[in-house]
């Protein structure tokens, strides 16, 4: 038994986007079993954006998880835009994790959003002003958060981890390297390197690069800017990812 993921991220939705949601959804729900959606859900995470989102996705008949991004805390109207999101059935996740089978086949997702914090050469310390060490222990919690997530899901034939920021520089290679920082952490990696999962999906480099890895874990920046595609389709089976991913364009 295989199972086809459609991922996504950086979607961005609005009302002005309806029309080509809908029909990229329905593509999707045809050509997959699972839609993962890697966080910026909406353009400014003001709740009518979700709400709109929620209305494409209460008629697809495959399960929806995401996460969210850093778009959508923008309005700081958190509690209503998820709110939103589930009322049309998406499973949201924050530094939380979530069993689905399908076709007999045990998929763990472990979802949050991940933070800020940079990489080799600009990493931030936890040290000097509170403001800062508060952003440090926020990444840390998100850390703690995939670390708890992975060990939940540690019995499933096919682990997945679905972030919005970057765990690996490897793929914002293509975005300036002063904004880096602020693109992901390569803390966020050390959950992954020790419980290995199967496939590790973010979005929020939208000059970045498709694929890299961590210590060999395949991961891929799944950003609507850098796939050029409405989703991109991973295929599994018990053993784990089983061949190269390919695209699924809309075709509305």
């Amino acid at each position: 038994m295989t199972v086809r993921v459609a991922a996504a991220g950086d979607i961005h939705c609005s009302e002005e986007e309806r029309a080509r949601l809908e029909t990229a959804f329905m593509d999707a729900e045809r050509e997959s079993d699972l839609i993962l959606l890697a966080g910026d859900l909406t353009t400014y995470g003001e709740p009518e954006q979700a709400a709109v989102l929620a209305e494409v996705a209460r008629g697809i008949g495959v399960p929806v998880y995401a996460v969210l991004g850093n778009h959508d805390w923008h309005a700081n109207r958190h509690e209503e835009l998820v709110s939103a999101l589930r009322g049309g059935g998406i499973h949201v996740l924050e530094r939380a994790s979530e069993v689905v089978s399908v076709g007999g086949v045990d998929l763990g997702i472990v979802g949050t959003k991940g933070f800020i914090g940079g990489f080799t050469g600009s990493l931030l310390p936890d040290f000097g002003e509170p403001l800062l060490r508060r952003v440090y222990a926020e990444t840390s919690a998100e850390v703690s958060a995939l670390d708890r997530g992975l060990r939940r899901v540690g019995e499933c034939a096919v682990r997945i981890v679905l972030l919005h920021y970057a765990p690996t520089k490897a793929t914002i290679e293509g975005e300036p390297e002063t904004i880096w920082t602020y693109l992901g952490s390569e803390r966020l990696a050390e959950p992954i390197a020790e419980h290995r999962p199967d496939l590790v999906l973010h979005g929020h480099g939208h000059g970045g690069t498709f694929a890299g890895a961590i210590d060999g874990i395949p991961v891929f920046n799944v950003g609507v800017p850098v796939i050029g595609r409405d989703f991109w389709i991973f295929e599994f089976d018990e053993s784990g990812l089983v061949r190269e991913p390919e695209a699924v364009e809309s075709t509305g």
